[in-house]
Parts: structure tokens; sequence; C-alpha cells
């Protein structure tokens, strides 16, 4: 054997191999590889290309790689597009990878030049009737193969050497690059021409095979219906494994219409339908489209009605029993269900509940759902914006489907469901339409009776469905939609409601799911409301709720390490159970300050109170704002300044003043952004103060927006600001007059303890919060 190493620049192909002898081109795009390549054009054109086990493989090493390859000549190399190269390469002669000197910039590999083991004991007459054999079978591939080329088989059966002839018919051979690579490390003459032997024969057996299959589908199909012979392939192969099922399935369509309560136009479309799957038979395009929507049309409940409850007195104590509160939502289901009983009909109302987050409007559907006796089906529809959700996709479409409200009707089962509307707020609109607009027909209740879906249609009755929506932020649905519903506000729930609700609801139900029995665990009422302030700060209990579970979870803990009979969590054990209290409340202050004025906000985490800080300095007359305001914030700051100087000789201010006192006005927890009128009079009144220098009394609170001639115009989240005003210990709390209605409707849990005074301008503001001498 003759022996040569070398060392040389390497690359590593993916999904094919290069024999000796054989010419061809690939294209190269790794860096690693055009580096190669380049290289080759420098050292004599010579290059090693070696086969990876793995394609996949985007920097293959020493492991990843075969160890048998083949050096080239490099002939011509072409730079394409998008950074590729095209190489021209001929083969020269079969070579083990021993290692590779460098992986860097491009791989260069030792290479051993292997030669052809000659096997001594093969006879003359044994190599003969070797090349005989190939022959017959390489005649039998290109008889079986007729895509193969004529000439260039009359050309390899005219060859005489074995050696030759094998090595033409490996070169000529379309097989896989893992074949080939077997043939290159195949050094034996006697081992090759095996393996040379027995790819021919297989591939000559698989060519038959195919033949035959070919020509027992063209005994099905007629001469005039070649258009369908993809149709009849198919339809062969099914009855060859039993799998024709179309003529069972029609005869179960036609058996679920017959049962189907449905009207006569709706039963002819299904029929019509039926009818198209029976001529499409195994169509592998149209068949299973025209099934899936027969289907669709079957499972929809045209006319069934589930039997709705006329039991008021059941109705309000199963609301009653699930939750506390929410007394504008009980009532409106219980005048629904007092129309429905009177008039037997009674059209369902469209509500939409309104609030922060945790506040139960998702949970007091189910409640309705089982007070009515209804099936209920929730819809989120919190990040949709494509109108075909709701709609549906048109049946021309690759892979359409009924939308949303079709698809939850055919869930449930029945036409007239407690269906729940998710996060209508959170609906998006983009280039494939505006959802929110969608949903105006779905919530009409002129309209929806005749309701259009794309992919059904036929008109579907909606107006049975009692819709029930919730948001969070009104202010983001569109205005026409929000028309059609009649919004219920959800407003954050009281210290002494989060009591309640935690003791009837929220211990009993995580005592449960976390596998304690009653009397395991008690945890003290001064410990739920240490909890409440101290731990949770929200609208509404699911934080709440969350750290009861954790008590619950340590209690199991205990019980089952510590086998401890019962625990009794109190107020002092809070720190161990859930760590250093979060939240603290700014209380009142002590005593009247100089230019401190207590606001009141609103946030989705319910309300609080701001302490609004203003400070006069030797200046240019300018205004600074600090703490993170919103534009709407510092405009009702600018406002501010304006009226005070327009009052200010009433208060020794005069004109020279202003020019040369810069105002700062700060509210704390810069970090937080905050925006809204509300805190105007607030602002105004801090300012006035600091510029007077009369102190201004620490138990006052206000909220109100001012206006340029010093009116007080009305603000929102009057609840939540109360709540907070209350928490910090407020005595006297400023709210604009046309909040009355508001507070008239506010329960006396809310207000007691505090004074309400009703402002129409600053200078009632001014004449209640300032200190009097």
């Amino acid at each position: 054997m003759n022996e040569l190493i070398q060392v040389l620049p390497a690359v590593a192909l993916r999904g094919t191999t290069i024999l000796p002898k054989m010419t061809a081109h690939f294209d190269v795009s790794r860096k690693r590889s055009v580096e190669a390549v380049t290289e080759a054009m420098v050292r004599e054109q010579k290059l090693f290309l070696i086969t990876q086990k793995d394609p996949a493989v985007e920097q293959p090493g020493l492991s990843d790689l075969y160890t048998m390859g083949t050096v080239v000549h490099v002939r011509q190399i072409v730079k394409m597009p998008k950074g590729l190269v095209r190489v021209m390469i001929e083969g020269e002669y079969r070579a083990r990878l021993l290692q590779f000197f460098k992986e860097e910039p491009f791989l260069e590999a030792e290479v051993q030049k292997t030669e052809d083991e000659n096997d001594l004991y093969i006879s003359a007459n044994a190599k003969e009737a070797m090349r005989q054999t190939l022959m017959e079978l390489f005649a039998s591939y290109c008889e079986e193969n007729q895509k193969f080329s004529r000439d260039m088989a009359e050309q390899i059966l005219g060859i005489t050497e074995l050696e030759e002839a094998m090595d033409q018919i490996t070169v000529n051979l379309p097989v896989s690059y893992e074949r080939r690579q077997k043939l290159l490390e195949a050094v034996k003459l006697s081992d090759k021409y095996e393996l040379l032997g027995e790819m021919l024969a297989n591939e000559v057996h698989v060519m038959q095979i195919k033949a035959a299959l070919s020509e027992k589908i063209k005994a099905h199909i007629d001469q005039n219906q070649k258009e369908y012979i993809l149709r009849e392939q198919l339809k062969v192969i099914r009855q060859e494994l039993g799998e024709d099922t179309t003529d069972s399935d029609i005869d179960k369509f036609e058996q679920q219409l017959r049962g189907l309560n449905a009207s006569v136009e709706v039963k002819d479309k299904i029929r019509k339908e039926i009818g198209r799957l029976k001529l499409l038979g195994n169509n592998p395009s149209e068949g299973p489209v025209v099934r899936g929507y027969v289907e669709t049309l079957l499972s929809l409940p045209w006319e069934v009605l589930s039997k709705d409850t006329v039991s008021i007195r059941r109705a309000e104590r199963i609301l009653e029993r699930d939750h506390y509160g929410l007394e504008k939502v009980k009532e409106r289901i219980l005048e629904f269900l007092s129309v429905r009983r009177l008039t037997k009909k009674g059209d369902s109302p469209i509500i939409c509940l309104v609030g922060p987050p945790g506040t139960g409007k998702t949970s007091i559907a189910r409640s309705v759902a089982e007070a009515l006796n209804k099936k209920y089906v929730r819809i989120c529809l919190g990040g949709v914006s494509d109108e075909a959700e709701i709609r549906g996709h048109r049946r021309t479409y690759v892979g359409s489907m009924p939308g949303r409200i079709v698809a939850a009707l055919q869930k449930c089962g029945v036409r007239n469901p407690l269906m729940l509307l998710d996060e209508i707020d959170k609906m998006g609109s983009n280039y494939k339409g505006d959802p929110a607009a969608a949903m105006l027909e779905v919530l009409d209740s002129e309209q929806n009776s005749h309701f259009s879906d794309h992919y059904v249609e036929l008109p579907l009755d909606l107006s049975e469905v009692l819709f029930i929506a919730t948001a969070n932020d009104a202010s983001n649905i569109p205005r026409p939609l929000l028309d059609r519903m009649e919004v219920i506000e959800v407003s954050s729930y009281t210290e002494n409601e989060k009591l309640h609700i935690a003791e009837k609801f929220l211990l009993p139900k995580q005592k449960k799911k976390n596998g304690l029995k009653d009397n395991q665990l008690t945890i003290e009422k001064e410990a739920l409301e240490a909890m409440i302030s101290g731990y949770t700060k929200e609208a509404g209990v699911r934080d709440l709720e969350r750290k009861i579970g954790q008590i619950c979870r340590k209690a199991a803990r205990a019980v089952i390490e510590d086998k401890k009979a019962h625990l009794c969590v109190q107020k002092s054990d809070l720190e161990a159970y859930l760590g250093k209290a979060r939240y603290t409340f700014i209380e009142a202050n002590e005593k009247p300050e100089i230019g401190i004025v207590r606001g009141l906000a609103w946030t989705s985490v319910g309300g609080d109170t701001l302490q609004i800080e203003v400070n006069l300095m030797p200046g240019k007359g300018e205004l600074i704002l600090t703490g993170n305001l919103g534009d709407v914030m510092k405009e009702s700051a600018r406002i501010g300044i304006s009226y005070i100087r327009s009052i200010g000789e009433q208060y020794g201010l005069d004109a020279e003043f202003f020019k040369n006192q810069d105002v700062h006005i700060h509210i704390p927890e810069g970090a937080v952004p905050k925006d809204g009128p509300s805190a105007g009079i607030t602002m105004t009144t801090a300012m006035l103060s600091a510029m007077t220098k009369i102190p201004v009394r620490a138990d006052v609170a206000m909220t109100g927006e001012v206006t340029l001639r010093g009116r007080v115009l009305p603000i929102g989240g009057l609840k939540e600001k109360l709540l907070a005003a209350k928490k910090a210990g407020m005595k006297l709390v400023l709210v604009p007059v046309k909040n009355r209605p508001d507070v008239e409707e506010l329960d006396k849990e809310i207000t007691e303890g505090m004074e309400i005074r009703f402002v129409t301008e600053m200078a009632e503001v001014i004449e209640q919060a300032f200190v009097k001498e």
C-alpha cells in the first residue's frame, strides 16, 4: 500500500459525499469553508473534502465527521449573491483524516492517502465473473430506470476492467450520501464489490415494486380521467389498508341530520353539503373542508334551549352565598328574573362589569349562571386583534374555522347560555380588522337574532344568550360598543368588606385547597386586619387570598412535621408566616404646616393620599414641577399659579413678588407616574400657603379640578379616594359640590368618622383649609 501524509485545507460537506474520479460542483456559505476554498487556490488547487455525520451541526469538530474523505482538484470557483461560493471540483483519490492542525480561520487537516487493497486470492476468472455480475445488475437497473442516460449506460456497459467499471457505476449511481460514504470507506476490492452489488439489487427491487403499484393503480383509472390520478392513488392505498370510511361517515351525518332540531333552511343547507361530500368522495383537497363544515353545522344548537330557573329566592340565595357585596349586579339579575317570570320571555340583558382587578367580576358570572340554571361559557377577548376571531374565517381560506362566538355555542350545546366576554377592554385592532366593530352586532339586541358568522354562512340567533362582559377601564372600550351595554361599576372593597370576604370565602377556600380541616387552623380577626393593611395594597382580594394561602401552606407543613392538631395565627405571628409588613400608610401630620397639603388620588389598586409639597426660593418667577407628573397635572399647576396671581392683592402679593420668586412643587414617590386634574385645588392651596406663610390644617384632605377663575369641578374615583382619606386619619375632606350624588350613594361605613364638605370655588377651599389666626 502506497501511503502519503499531507496537510491540506479542508471543507466539511453537508448531505453529500464526493468520490474519486467524480466531477461535481457544490455551494459553500460558511465562513470557514469559503476561507478553505480560497486557501486551496493558493496551494496547488488541492482541497480535502470530508462529510459531516449530522448535516445540522453548524461548526463541526473532529468527532462530527467521517474518517474517510476525498482529495480533490479545484477546477473553478464562482462567487454568487448573498455570500455563496460555487465550487467545481474533480475527485482524485481517497484519504483518511488523521487530525486538524487548526480550525480557524479555516479547517486545516492532516490526511493520509489510502490506496485500494488488492485481494491476492481473487483470480482473473473471479474478477471477470464479478464484472459480468455487476454489469447484469447495472443493465437491469438501466432497464427499470428510464431516466438514466442511455449514452452513459452504453459507455459503462462497454468497460472491460472490473476496477474501472466499479468506479464509474459508483460515481453515476444516484444514491444517498450515507451509502456513498460506505463505498468510499470500502478499501478492499471484495468489500466494494459486495456493497455496490447490494445497492444495485436494492434499487432494482424498489423500482420493480413501484412499477407494480403503478400498474395496479392504472387498472382503476379510466383513460378519460387522467386528471384524477392522485385521487385514485390515495383511494387504492386506503383500500389496501382498509381505511376507506367515507360511506360510513355520510351515513352517520344523515342519521344526525334526521335527529337535528333546526329550521328547514338549516336542514336543506346541511343536506346539500352532505350531497357534495358524496360526490367528492376521498378528494384530498376539498373533501376534508366539506366534512369539517358539515360537522360544524351538525354540532350547533340551532333550536336547543336549556330550561332557566324561575325561583327568585333560589337565585338570590346562590348569589348571596358566593359573593359578598356587588349589590347592583345582584339586583340587576333578580330584576331580569322577575321580568322573565312575568312576561315568559324578556330580553336578556347585556351587562358590562367595570372595576379594578380582583373584585370578583369574572367569578360572579359563574354564580349568575348557577343561579339562573344556565350553561356557562367563557370567552377571553384579551389580546384579540383579528375580526375573524369573532366572525370566523371564510371557507375559501385554508384552515378556516368558525369564530369564538360559534365555538362557544358548540362547546355549551345550547342556544341560551350565559356567555362571559372577559377583558373586553383589552381587544386591539390592526390591518386584519377591528374585533370591537364585529362585537357591535353580537351585543346589539336588535340585530343579534340574525348574527352572521363568515364560516357558518347561516344566521344564528343570539337573542337568548345572556352576555356579561368584564373590563378594568371603560375608557378603553369604543363608545358605540359601550353604548350597547349596561355598565355596572364594581368599585374597590373597603377594609371591612375585605375582612368579611376573607372570613367567609377566602379562608375556607384556602383551607380546603391545602388539605386542612376547619379545626386545624384559625386566623384571628386582628391578624386578618393586619394582613389587609400591612401586607396587601389592592382594590380586590387576589393578593389577600395569596397571603392566606401562604399561611395555610405553612400550617399544613406544621401539621405534618410537628404533628400539631391546631394552629391559631395571631397578629404577632404574621411576621413569622409572611415576613415583614410590606406597606405602611402615611398618617395625617401631627401639626399644621406651611406649603404642605394632603391630596387624594385614584390608582388601579385603590385609593391613595398624596402629600403635595411647595417651596419658594429667590429666582425669576419660574414654576418647577417634580415627581413624575403627567401633562394634565402640569397644566393644573399652571392654572393654579395663574389663579393665585389674579387674586394676589387680596393676600398682599404684588407683581414683583411673582417676578422674583421661583415656585417648586414636588409630589413624593417620584418613581410613580402621576396624572389627572383632580389635584388642582390641592396644588393651588399648597402654593398659596407657601406664598402667604399661612399653615394648612393637618387633618384636611381635598380633591377637585380647578379652573382659571377658581371654580371647582367634579372628579372620579371618589369612593377609593375617601377610603384612602379615612385610612390616613383625615377628619375633614373637601369634595366638589357636583360630586354630592356620588357621596350620597356611598355606605355610611365609608364616610363614618369623617366630615365631608362640598365646595364650589377656591375661596371656600382656602377658607376651610387654612388655619385661622
